[in-house]
């Protein structure tokens, strides 16, 4: 599979978000925006650094192999949390990667973002507690 770089910028939000990312041109609801392959952590949450536990994907969940995280390379563990997100995010686990989309028309300038509480990468979840479920604080950093 080849794998091509979005057209994004990485930016300051100008809010306690910090940096994220933007879109440089138009994307299309349904198009596939990135497709990110991982690094596979084998270790619990609890013993990784505070600052990766920002940037990791919980791959147990997502790929059905417990006890593992995914730190996505490219832009993916960048996108900073929205509910609802304008992508959405799946697992090709035999590949080890991760593919995000747009679930809506994207203008130029929109920042892109995922839904960290929404189970198996969906882009509206019933509620935000993502960083209390894991007891992570939510500072200047993204993803």
């Amino acid at each position: 599979m080849m794998l091509l770089s979005p057209r994004v910028e990485i930016r300051d939000t100008g809010t306690a978000k910090g940096r994220g990312v933007f879109a440089l041109e138009a994307v299309r609801e349904g198009d596939i925006v990135e497709t990110c392959p991982v690094i596979i952590l084998e270790m619990p949450f609890d013993d990784l650094p505070e600052d990766v536990k920002k940037l990791v994907f919980d791959w147990g969940v997502l790929a059905d192999r417990p006890g593992t995280h995914a730190l996505a390379l490219g832009y993916g563990s960048l996108y900073n949390d929205e509910n609802p997100a304008n992508l959405r995010y799946e697992v090709i686990a035999s590949e080890s990667l991760l593919r995000l989309s747009a679930v809506q028309e994207i203008r130029p300038g929109d920042e892109l973002t995922i839904n960290y509480s929404a189970r198996g990468g969906g882009a509206v979840w019933h509620d935000d507690n993502w960083f209390d479920r894991m007891d992570v604080t939510p500072v200047r950093s993204a993803r």
